[in-house]
């Protein structure tokens, strides 16, 4: 069975990832296992989501990394979505900083050949115009990580605050694509 490692981030939306992402990805075939940022962590756990994703997925929702001697809760991961990033994300994954389990375990799959990631940033226009933006954008694609930005899903159009909306299925779809 394809495993799927779902990342998510503080960004709004992320309170619909198991509905809108996790149990479709279900659905299509897919074993899933989440890590979340501690943002995304906190604000899932306050609404008993956490919980939630981890029976629905049969693993632990990670959000801490492992104490030694403690054994991987998730198996090997076949393609990461990081789905909705957060600029603060994006950025520290483009400069190697590995601050927190979710950036750690894709800093990780960034350097192991054959380890597709995807990424979803839900940024609004403003953060796109500072001038580092492009430049990790750059340096992400380099290492073939594949970005949905918001120009390709520009159908989607803005949220309230110029964020687009997460296009959950069309991101899937990038995924299926992306793995065969």
């Amino acid at each position: 069975m394809r495993t799927l490692g779902v990342i998510g981030c503080g960004a709004g939306g992320v309170e619909e990832l198991r509905t809108a992402l996790v149990e479709p990805a279900i659905a299509r075939g897919w074993q899933v296992a989440v890590t979340l940022t501690p943002t995304a962590g906190g604000w899932l756990r306050a609404v008993g989501e956490v919980e939630r994703i981890s029976g629905v997925t049969g693993f632990p929702c990670r959000v801490e990394p492992r104490l030694p001697g403690q054994g991987r809760p998730h198996p090997d991961i076949d393609c990461y979505l990081v789905c909705p990033a957060t600029a603060n994300t994006v950025v520290k994954l483009a400069l190697g900083i590995a601050d927190n389990q979710a950036l750690t375990t894709l800093g990780e799959a960034i350097g192991t050949p054959g380890v597709p990631v995807v990424v979803f940033p839900k940024i609004n226009a403003t953060q796109v115009r500072h001038p580092a933006w492009k430049s990790h954008v750059d340096t992400l694609r380099a290492a073939d990580v594949r970005l949905l930005l918001d120009e390709e899903f520009a159908a989607h159009g803005p949220r309230s605050g110029g964020a687009p909306a997460i296009p959950w299925a069309e991101a899937l779809d990038t995924v299926e694509r992306t793995t065969g």
